[in-house]
């Protein structure tokens, strides 16, 4: 029932609406019907702004984060040990699924990079602030946001075994199983943009003027 509660928690929390609700307080729009249809930050910057989307970019990775910190502090004493790792893991889990697919807008919702970005966070901080330095090192060079997160998500599993290779500790299966998953999720979510990168037809970010 622990574990149950820690993954629903890291569900709902991974399902609040950042992006919709910035969209209808400030622009009185529905992103979920501009643009690619996401309610992420991407989105949010190419039809509200560079402030707006750094505030979600933000509230996103806290999501993540929170999901996985909130089990470790309060319910580790309460899972069996062989349990922990996993419970927290399916809680990280959860919250990717809740944005990409939240109750409270029928399931249609972001593409979780930040939000699998605080999950790793929570767990591998090194591993993490290593995909953050892929990203913006691709993203100053191309200026498109897809291929930077397609290339920071391909590379967290070898980051992941990478950090096990250069330390003491043993390999955990449940975290390399977190890596693979969220690379896969990333580039699935990305199916859209791939096909538009290989007609060539991906837009690069331009940065809006406006007050948001």
């Amino acid at each position: 029932m622990i574990c149950l509660t820690a993954i629903l928690m890291g569900y709902f929390l991974g399902s609040f609406p950042t992006g919709y609700l910035l969209g209808i307080w400030l622009a009185g729009i529905d992103l979920r019907l501009l643009g690619s249809g996401s309610t992420g930050a991407t989105n949010v910057l190419r039809h509200i702004g560079l402030k707006a989307s750094i505030a979600v970019f933000l509230v996103d990775v806290l999501k993540g984060a929170i999901s996985v910190l909130l089990p470790q502090l309060f319910f580790r004493n309460e899972i069996p040990i062989d349990m922990q790792d996993w419970c927290v893991i399916m809680a990280g889990i959860a919250a990717l699924i809740g944005h990409i697919w939240p109750i409270w807008l029928k399931g249609k919702g972001g593409k979780a990079v930040a939000t699998s970005f605080g999950v790793l966070l929570g767990l591998k901080g090194f591993v993490a602030l290593a995909c953050l330095g892929i990203f913006l090192t691709c993203f100053s060079i191309s200026g498109t946001v897809s291929i930077s997160s397609l290339l920071a998500g391909s590379a967290l599993p070898i980051l992941i075994l990478r950090q096990y290779a250069v330390s003491d500790d043993i390999l955990k299966p449940s975290y390399l199983s977190l890596s693979i998953l969220t690379s896969t999720v990333v580039i699935w979510r990305h199916r859209d943009n791939i096909r538009r990168l290989m007609t060539g037809i991906e837009p690069q970010i331009k940065l809006k003027n406006n007050k948001y």
